[in-house]
């Protein structure tokens, strides 16, 4: 099964996490299917590319729950 998951990247003190799809079994520092998106907390920069991410949901891909929390509070996506 593939997951569309958050990697972390970036230095100490500063997280910067890239939006993944993955297949669920591997670790989360493996090589990735498909580069979605980056999310910087400390600069609250959050970039998705939804067509990208509908075109893995409509494969089957699932989102994780942090994901979808991460989601659910960017105004412009308050739909998910």
């Amino acid at each position: 099964m593939v997951r569309i998951r958050m990697k972390k990247m970036g230095k100490s003190h500063n997280p910067v996490y890239r939006i993944i799809a993955i297949d669920s079994k591997r670790g989360r520092d493996s090589a990735e299917l498909a580069n979605l998106g980056l999310y910087e907390p400390k600069k609250d920069y959050f970039r998705l590319n939804m067509t990208l991410y509908q075109e893995w949901i409509s494969r089957g891909a699932q989102p994780t729950k942090n994901l979808l929390v991460l989601l659910k509070a960017q105004p412009k996506l308050s739909h998910f």
